[in-house]
């Protein structure tokens, strides 16, 4: 008899002080785990770094495989919005790749990155940034 599959939602958050990988289930109202670069760092300037999102990812998928999930569709967000990033660090892909090694199936990846429609003026006035 096959064991049923579970399926969650794994939400990477990438900025470049930090990343978050927090694991919901299908409807994300109830969370199953967290893991964010500085629960797993001791340096303040590590938590943005590729290996803090890596160990982030990994016990967060632990922590939920242990509660039972098998697999999970991944929403990846950037800052965005009208003054930040809206590409997500390279330590979100480490982050999905983790996961798979992990042991967790995965289904959908999509970027929830919010993009302006329109905007406040950006910082810097009207010569822009001088150096």
């Amino acid at each position: 008899m096959a064991d049923k599959e579970r399926w969650g939602i794994a939400w990477i958050y990438s900025n470049k002080n930090n990343t978050i990988v927090h694991i919901t289930d299908i409807t994300g109202s109830e969370t199953f785990s967290i893991g964010s670069g500085g629960m797993v760092v001791l340096a303040q300037r590590l938590e943005g770094t590729p290996t803090a999102a890596i160990l982030a990812a990994k016990n967060a998928a632990q922590k939920a495989m242990e509660k039972g999930i098998t697999g999970v569709h991944v929403r990846v967000r950037a800052p965005g919005g009208h003054n930040g990033p809206w590409v997500p660090t390279p330590s979100a892909q480490f982050a999905i790749k983790t996961l798979i090694t992990s042991g967790l199936k995965v289904g959908v990846v999509e970027d929830i990155t919010p993009i302006p429609h329109d905007h406040c003026r950006r910082k810097g006035g009207k010569r822009g940034r001088r150096l």
